[in-house]
């Protein structure tokens, strides 16, 4: 059928045949959650960028190798977070980072009123940074499932981890979050 969008399978056929506009809207439809994905663990606007870009570069160098009929995005996003994970293991950029999320903060469709701003943002920013205080492997199933609002299957998909492991990991997260934002002197462990 003429003038249809073309889903992600067709996309990347046509990619593998060289079509470089098949894949620049493969781009167009990822590079959003990529981005995200990408900020989540370089906690660095700029740096997510490039971590997006070269991830695409790979993503589309490595189309030969992705296993037809698979899904797409958790392929490409485990690609992202694989190259975000080492830009910061060979940079050690592992020092804290300010927070730039909580900027972006938007509470419904009416402005809040400063006092609520502050505190709204506040409280994001400790949120960010008792996730942040998080062993990496709760780090990542919470950013995924609630900052990014991806499902347990993909999480699972793109930790390469079982559901039941996103589960539980979840859970042990969140008791410790929870437990450092009633009690902020208390240290995450």
């Amino acid at each position: 059928m003429e003038g249809r969008p073309l889903d992600d399978q067709e996309l990347i056929s046509r990619s593998r045949n060289g079509d470089t506009h098949a894949f620049e809207q493969l781009v167009r439809l990822h590079q959003g959650i990529a981005l995200r994905v990408a900020y989540l663990v370089v906690r660095d606007a700029h740096e997510a960028e490039d971590v997006t870009q070269d991830a695409f570069v790979k993503a589309y160098r490595s189309l030969t190798r992705f296993r037809v009929g698979a899904p797409f995005r958790p392929w490409l996003l485990r690609i992202v977070r694989n190259e975000a994970l080492n830009r910061i293991r060979s940079q050690k950029r592992r020092d804290r980072l300010a927070v730039r999320a909580a900027s972006d903060w938007v509470l419904g469709d009416a402005a809040p009123s400063p006092e609520t701003a502050v505190i709204t943002r506040d409280q994001h920013i400790r949120l960010l940074a008792a996730v942040d205080e998080l062993p990496d492997r709760y780090q990542a199933v919470v950013s995924y499932r609630y900052l990014l609002e991806l499902s347990e299957k993909e999480t699972a998909e793109i930790l390469r981890i079982p559901r039941g492991t996103v589960k539980s990991r979840t859970a042990r997260a969140l008791d410790r979050l929870r437990a450092v934002l009633e009690n902020p002197a208390e240290e995450p462990t």
